[in-house]
């Protein structure tokens, strides 16, 4: 790999690994030092590979090069000083013997406890995946911006309140206390939920961004299922679900970016390896008794990556929406259950449940009810696509709104 093509990478896989074990060395008073030390070490990289070339090492020249900035600023603020090394407990206090451990295994246990620390009720869910994106995914400012179609001032303000609100509530970056782990880890995996989904479902036309929300949210899952405290049936269904789920993000746009409609998909580009191992996450999940929404919503993904188009498909499909919306209901799977019944049982009986739903401020509900008036009422299908048309806020929605309107025809 190429110093201009390394180094972003490295950033994108090594600025979050130093930014937690230093975030968990100083607390969250202090985490934008954190961030700043894992920030000057990429510069440094930057501009002496550039003079010398690459180091034999890369990755541990990044490290020694943090752990010795950390270090340094130690040295040199004393009200820092004062503050931190209080609170270190080490065998010497002397600063230079300060141990700062990058090791693989406590890089994951602080990757793991700053999700714990980060995923507080106290903070907005979209503050929650914005820190989670900077600290523990290494995303810059303006890619968080990108991905929830804002602009930078926004998001600097909206993780600073973030970052405000974990100080005022002195909340530690430690694992919570065994008999409290399931009750927070809820928290945390709806965090990743919605990170993931903020990719999978993604308005913005930056299709290499969209892709790197899902496999972060992908990898902050699996660290939790090699963690034996969290390494539960429902991490499992969660990582399962979004497996599958991104198993076909390959398929979902072409190569304009536009988005393809799952009937219209490549199947060839599903990504079988990634199917696989869904499997062997959902027959994890399936220990024990407990039933969540994501066993559910994985079960409806595995059945979506079965490239045959049966009657078997899709009333398995159906059912399995019909107990989702019992456990937890939203407008989106109700609207995403009527295309399941359109496919098991027909046209006409999903028109009657879909006209039932009223989500008029929703352009996929008006997408959806011109598919379903397609070839059954052609004049309403072209009505509704054009009301679709309307409410759609980007331009790959737009772009494959019109082409399924060019696609009906109304008889003269």
């Amino acid at each position: 790999m190429k110093q201009q093509e390394l180094i972003p990478h490295l950033f994108r896989t090594e600025f979050s690994k130093i930014t937690a074990v230093l975030g968990k060395l100083f607390g969250f008073e202090y985490i934008e030092i954190a961030e700043d030390i894992a920030s000057d070490t990429f510069l440094l990289a930057s501009e002496t590979w550039s003079l010398k070339g690459l180091p034999e090492n890369p990755v541990a020249w990044l490290y020694t090069v943090a752990k010795n900035k950390a270090r340094d600023y130690l040295r040199r603020n004393k009200l820092f000083n004062e503050k931190i090394t209080a609170e270190i407990q080490y065998a010497s206090t002397e600063l230079h013997e300060i141990e700062i451990d990058l090791s693989d295994n406590n890089i994951i246990d602080s990757q793991l406890q700053m999700m714990f620390a980060i995923c507080q009720p106290s903070i907005p869910a979209e503050a929650q995946i914005g820190l989670s994106l900077r600290i523990l995914c290494g995303f810059g400012i303006e890619e968080i911006a990108n991905a929830f179609l804002s602009n930078k001032e926004t998001i600097n303000k909206r993780l600073t309140r973030a970052r405000e609100k974990l100080r005022e509530e002195n909340v530690k970056i430690a694992f919570p206390a065994a008999q409290e782990i399931d009750k927070r880890l809820e928290n945390v995996l709806t965090t990743l939920y919605l990170l993931f989904n903020e990719g999978y479902y993604s308005l913005s036309q930056n299709t290499t961004l969209r892709k790197e929300l899902c496999f972060e949210a992908t990898r902050l899952s699996y660290l939790l299922t090699i963690n034996e405290a969290t390494n539960k049936p429902v991490v499992n269904a969660l990582l399962a679900l979004m497996c599958f789920q991104a198993s076909r993000l390959e398929a979902r746009t072409n190569e304009n970016g536009e988005q393809v409609l799952y009937e219209d998909q490549d199947t060839n580009l599903w990504d079988q390896e990634l199917i696989n191992r869904g499997k062997i996450f959902l027959n994890k999940a399936a220990e024990g008794n407990d039933l969540s929404k994501y066993h559910i919503e994985a079960g409806i993904a595995w059945w979506h990556t079965d490239k045959q188009d049966t009657a078997e498909k899709w009333d398995g499909i159906l059912q399995l929406y019909n107990r989702l919306l019992i456990i937890e209901y939203s407008p989106m799977a109700a609207l995403n259950r009527t295309y399941a019944l359109s496919k098991a049982n027909g046209k006409p009986a999903a028109i009657i449940e879909a006209e039932k739903l009223n989500l008029n401020n929703n352009h996929l509900y008006y997408t959806l009810l011109g598919y379903l008036y397609t070839d059954v009422d052609n004049e309403k299908a072209i009505e509704h696509l054009k009301s679709a048309l309307k409410l759609a806020k980007s331009e790959t929605a737009k772009i494959t709104i019109e082409k399924s309107i060019s696609k009906v025809t109304v008889k003269a």
